[in-house]
């Protein structure tokens, strides 16, 4: 895994960081779930397509909408 890179000043506060893609996309990630995890109906939404049986694979969902 790539590191984390920092960025100080002169009197070598750290004062930035540069974070590798995956890592940043993993985090946003993290806080997206977090923030639809805050409302109870969405919670009760995300989890009742989560334990949904039926549907149509991510293939088919493609196919459908021509990307």
């Amino acid at each position: 895994m790539e590191q984390v890179q920092y960025i100080s000043n002169a009197n070598s506060k750290i004062t930035g960081v540069i974070v590798p893609i995956d890592l940043w996309q993993e985090i946003e990630s993290e806080r997206e779930t977090v923030r639809l995890l805050r409302s109870e109906n969405m919670k009760r939404r995300l989890l009742k397509a989560k334990n949904r049986k039926e549907g149509i694979s991510l293939d088919e969902a493609c196919t459908r909408l021509a990307i």
